[in-house]
């Protein structure tokens, strides 16, 4: 591809808003390492090409209006976040269903997939969950989802419903979410090495944004990437009450590795599979053993953990059991909305997720070996028949 310029991005938001001030620069490391990393290594298509740039500068717009926002409300810095849930992973383990379910109980406020991109002006409660900003990221979902179907069957948001952390912490450019849609090694390389406190402190500053319109609650986070940052996410938030869902990690490499073949794919027409399964089956490795480092060095931060086998088993029965070991209480307004919804989204209606092992560069005795122990100590049920 052509040289993809940090510069040239910079400048594309720039003149789309008006703005220049994107506050703390440290974001600029991260866009220029990636965009190298993209340049080098991802072999994109034409597509590819024209979508990342377009990403890559939404990414920018929307720090700069975050940032000027800020400027112009300078009571937003006494928004007053309460102790967050926050659900660190594992990859593929629930994350997606927990947080709709947290979703359906009032006290609670989610990280909404349309504003995380589009966070200014900050949503007010009669247009949280519909209006103009709603309808375009729907139409942006509906338009990865044309270009490549498979994207539905194996992670779908609706674009009023919870999304990642990754999407804002994509705005510091240190975000997973980068390397799900390209493959980029220096990248991710330098991701996991880093320090991620700005992208969590630009968090932060977000969440401070999107409540000042007065949506405010329990903020319900979830991001897998949380596992390789624990002690970032704890120094911006002391408070937040952890929780880890456990899956049989065969599958779990499986399904990871699946959906990024999947995404990546959308924009390269390059086989990265053997990368794909090198890269991400070390990064679920690389999780486990910063989680349990964290958990060993850091017990004024209890986790609770969540067995996947239960949370689909009974969901309900699950949450109840999540909130009592937060010492939480669980409304009844809230366990009935959780059934509803239950009820009404049975798993598989938008597809089955399929994978085969093999195909996927992965081998199960190989995998079993590598992650015995994290199975054995979570005493985690195989999925494999």
């Amino acid at each position: 591809m052509g040289r993809l310029d940090p510069a040239d991005l910079i400048a594309a938001a720039v003149d789309q808003t008006a703005l220049d001030d994107f506050g703390d620069g440290r974001f600029r490391d991260g866009l220029e390492v990636y965009a190298e990393s993209v340049q080098h290594e991802a072999d994109l298509s034409e597509l590819g090409e024209l979508s990342i740039q377009a990403t890559l500068t939404a990414a920018l717009v929307n720090r700069l209006r975050v940032v000027d926002y800020r400027a112009g409300h300078p009571d937003v810095a006494d928004e007053i976040i309460d102790p967050p849930i926050v659900v660190v992973g594992m990859f593929r383990a629930g994350t997606t269903l927990l947080s709709y379910l947290l979703d359906r109980d009032s006290q609670n406020r989610s990280l909404l997939r349309w504003e995380s991109g589009d966070s200014v002006p900050p949503p007010t409660p009669s247009d949280f969950r519909q209006g103009p900003r709603v309808e375009a990221s729907r139409a942006g979902n509906d338009m990865l989802e044309m270009l490549n179907p498979d994207i539905a069957a194996i992670h779908h948001e609706e674009p009023e419903g919870p999304t990642e952390c990754i999407a804002v912490m994509s705005q510091d450019f240190k975000s997973l979410s980068w390397e799900a849609i390209a493959n980029v090694p220096r990248y991710g390389s330098w991701l996991m090495e880093v320090d991620q406190r700005s992208a969590y402190e630009y968090h932060r500053e977000v969440l401070q944004v999107l409540q000042h319109g007065g949506v405010r609650g329990r903020w319900t986070l979830k991001s897998p990437h949380h596992a390789i940052a624990l002690d970032a996410l704890t120094a911006v938030y002391p408070d937040a009450r952890l929780v880890l869902l456990h899956r049989d990690p065969i599958v779990l490499c499986a399904s990871v590795c699946s959906l990024i073949a999947c995404l990546s794919g959308t924009f390269s027409d390059v086989d990265h599979q053997r990368y794909i399964a090198q890269r991400w089956t070390a990064m679920l490795e690389e999780s486990v053993r910063r989680i349990e480092t964290f958990r060993d060095t850091h017990p004024e931060h209890p986790i609770m953990d969540v067995q996947y086998s239960d949370l689909v088993r009974d969901p309900v029965v699950a949450v109840e059991a999540l909130y009592d070991g937060l010492g939480l209480e669980l409304s009844g307004a809230a366990h009935d909305a959780m059934t509803a919804y239950v009820a009404a989204h049975p798993r598989g209606s938008r597809g089955e997720h399929r994978y085969d092992l093999a195909g996927l560069g992965l081998n199960a005795d190989d995998l079993d070996d590598r992650f015995s122990a994290y199975r054995d100590r979570y005493g985690i049920e195989s999925e494999i028949v």
